[in-house]
């Protein structure tokens, strides 16, 4: 073997080692992380019922309800019990509480949503206006015990 060859074969070695110990070096880093990982203490995204219970994301409960007191479309002394989802009222056949026979309420009238902070009442484009307590609406509502809305010519008053 002449004197390059062998330098050559030495220099490969030289290369074959280093790429050995980055290689080592890279998988100890990788075990030291996974190793971190399990040790420490993980968040889960899964709650237990109290949990979420105290969080505040468990099923609502009943909310209150609207009665009727007056409607050409309702009859009178009904109730509708509200719970998680909006109610909408009017004309329309695709609203929860349908006016058909109520002239004066628009085909998408109001909307009732409960909400963490309360109930709310909001006019959702009408021609006549949303009415609480005799008063126009100009925006979303906090409702309280005891409160009428009305709605074209249907008063509704709303329980807790």
């Amino acid at each position: 073997m002449t004197l390059a060859a062998i330098e050559v074969e030495a220099v490969l070695l030289g290369l074959k080692v280093g790429f050995l110990i980055l290689l080592y070096l890279f998988i100890w880093r990788i075990v030291r992380t996974v190793a971190r990982d399990v040790r420490l203490p993980q968040e889960s995204f899964v709650l237990a019922p109290q949990q979420a219970a105290a969080a505040g994301l468990g099923p609502r409960a009943r909310t209150g309800s609207l009665v009727v007191l007056s409607s050409p479309a309702l009859k009178v002394d009904s109730e509708r019990t509200l719970d998680s989802a909006p109610v909408t009222l009017g004309r329309s056949s695709d609203n929860d509480m349908e006016l058909g026979d109520d002239e004066f309420a628009s085909a998408h009238h109001a909307r009732v949503e409960p909400r963490r902070d309360g109930v709310w009442v909001e006019d959702v484009g009408s021609t006549n206006g949303t009415f609480v307590n005799g008063m126009k609406l100009d925006g979303p509502r906090k409702l309280t015990p005891g409160d009428v809305i009305r709605v074209g010519e249907t008063d509704l008053r709303f329980e807790a």
